[in-house]
């Protein structure tokens, strides 16, 4: 397959999913009954901490079948119990010598990823056409340059301290090995954080092979420090499309190795074994989505009825709408947008496209900032929760004409397309904060008439014939994981919630989840929280006995039903 077919098969995929998926109401989601799964048996002996799937008081359960019944669910013959990693905790980085450490690294790497090239000539040539080899001798795995390993293993270490409650899962659970014999194939972004993942499944028992779900959010040291430890991954910043179906084609297309676990973002990997590898997917025993454009993506296979494997959407957990797509883009959305345009936000009029969790997050940070920050919203529900907000409800082909900054955020495709961006103002910032590069139609900016100035990394002019000129972030990419880094601690929770889902798919009996997509249990989802509020001076109330049978509830949880999000 050329690079020409790729692209269009890649953009014949975005289109199909995202018309054919509708949105699924709470009836559709079939809700996992009780699950017992080997982490359990491993923390039982660790802790005292209360079972995660204790029965309720009358002893009973319920889950919502596909149809919107409701009926009992299986009742678990073992508790599970999970550790109360208090003292993980206390060993946090407080001194201000070691926060100053931390920021002055991150931010050597990030100008040493971009200016490696002048270090190393053989940077020059592509990944693809020069062979590496590691300190081991080995040579499975393609990045930009295995001589940034240890600079790269710094990086890691950092990020190691931040991510307290993955690594107090690691140390609980690497005892029993949950997940011995698991071979996983991945799709994520390659950063020091999802490396800490990464070496956490391996601690667990896993083997994996990796690539990038993004051509520029890798960083490059990172990778050659995986590549170092022996882990195969096939990722460098910078990649072309063809680069990036390259990398995934590596990482499945191994003699002797079939995966039997799936972690995607986006749903590349996914799409790419049901394409090229359907026979692969007789072993794998689930699939693991983080991505609001996998997840349609996976919706969209099963209401067609060719889902073949259990799928766990981890994207929309509490934990992970809340704080990854919330709070995380609320903060690296000023970042991304200073590093990269250089602009002032005070008076700016920003449109928002989309008012989901990461719209909110945007939204909040450009108003506190002083913008003007106008929304368009489908969803009637999220409109009024934006009007509620103090946020003008507008159409984009209404404003368009004045707005300074635009930053899409639907997850939809062509939300911003070649008629919108003749109409806006000259200097005009247009970028994208949602997970698939398709909000943007940038393909519509390559014609003749149009001339593109590559200003800097990450940022283009394009110039129209009267002068006019916009500034394209990332070429419509995902912003802040493409231009900035993101903070750690919030990928510790996406992380740890991540690893968990694995664990559960992985350790599921046969007949436990069937051919569907399914909500992580909301009693894992509280014992994330639980394990990251301990960073915190927090102490959670508990409920006695009495005030447990007045709610209907187990004292210890879960406090909120399957379907509250």
């Amino acid at each position: 397959m050329n690079t020409n077919e790729m692209k269009e098969d890649s953009h014949h995929t975005e289109a199909v999913m995202s018309t054919a998926v509708e949105t699924a109401t709470d009836g559709d989601v079939p809700q996992p009954p009780t699950t017992r799964s080997k982490l359990l048996r491993m923390l039982e002996a660790a802790t005292s901490w209360p079972s995660a799937f204790e029965q309720m008081q009358n002893n009973e359960e319920v889950f919502y079948t596909k149809d919107g019944a409701v009926s009992e669910a299986p009742r678990a013959k073992t508790q599970i119990q999970y550790p109360e990693p208090t003292k993980e905790f206390n060993s946090r980085l407080t001194k201000t010598v070691r926060r100053s450490l931390s920021r002055s690294i991150s931010q050597s790497s990030t100008d040493s990823s971009a200016g490696s090239g002048t270090e190393f000539a053989e940077d020059k040539v592509s990944p693809r056409d020069r062979q590496q080899i590691n300190s081991k001798g080995n040579s499975d795995f393609c990045i930009k340059n295995i001589k940034l390993a240890d600079f790269g293993r710094r990086e890691i270490q950092l990020a190691e301290e931040e991510m307290t409650a993955l690594t107090a899962l690691r140390k609980a659970a690497q005892g029993e090995k949950p997940l011995a014999g698991a071979k996983i194939i991945g799709c994520t972004h390659v950063t020091a954080q999802t490396a800490v993942l990464f070496e956490t499944l391996a601690v667990l028992g896993a083997q994996f092979r990796w690539a990038a779900c993004n051509v520029y959010s890798t960083q490059n040291e990172v990778a050659a420090a995986l590549a170092e430890q022996d882990f195969p991954v096939f990722a460098w910043k910078g990649e072309s499309e063809d680069d990036f179906w390259w990398c995934i084609d590596r990482c499945v297309n191994l003699e002797g190795w079939e995966p039997n676990m799936i972690l995607d973002d986006g749903g590349d990997m996914t799409h790419w074994i049901y394409k090229k590898y359907p026979h692969l997917f007789k072993k794998v025993k689930g699939v693991v989505e983080e991505s609001t454009t996998g997840i349609h993506r996976l919706h969209h296979l099963s209401k067609a009825g060719k889902l073949c494997v259990p799928a766990m959407n981890v994207n929309d957990s509490v934990t992970k709408q809340k704080f990854d797509n919330l709070y995380c883009c609320r903060e690296s959305i000023l970042d991304s947008l200073r590093k990269t345009a250089d602009v002032m936000f005070g008076g700016k009029q920003v449109l928002v496209c989309g008012y989901g969790e990461v719209g909110k997050g945007c939204s909040a940070a450009l108003k506190s900032m002083g913008s003007l920050v106008c929304v368009t919203e489908i969803d009637p529900i999220c409109a009024l929760q934006a009007c509620m907000d103090g946020f003008r409800l507008v159409r984009l082909s209404d404003v368009v004409r004045q707005v300074d900054i635009v930053i899409t955020c639907t997850g939809n495709k062509n939300v911003v397309v070649r008629e919108h961006m003749d109409l806006l103002k000259n200097g005009c910032i247009v970028c994208n904060m949602g997970r698939s590069n398709t909000e943007i139609d940038v393909a519509s900016l390559g014609t003749s008439e149009l001339v593109w100035q590559h200003v800097r990394e990450q940022v283009d002019h394009i110039i129209w014939p009267n002068g006019k000129r916009i500034v394209l972030l990332a070429e419509g990419r995902v912003l802040n994981l493409s231009c900035t880094t993101v903070p750690v601690y919030v990928l510790s929770i996406t992380a740890t919630t991540q690893a968990l889902a694995l664990i559960e798919l992985f350790n599921a009996p046969d007949g436990r989840y069937k051919q569907d997509v399914y909500l992580l249990p909301k009693k894992l989802d509280e014992y994330v929280a639980s394990l990251h509020i301990q960073t915190f001076d927090a102490h959670l109330t508990e409920l006695t006995d009495d005030q447990a049978k007045y709610l209907g509830l187990n004292k210890y949880g879960p406090f909120k039903p399957s379907y509250y999000r």
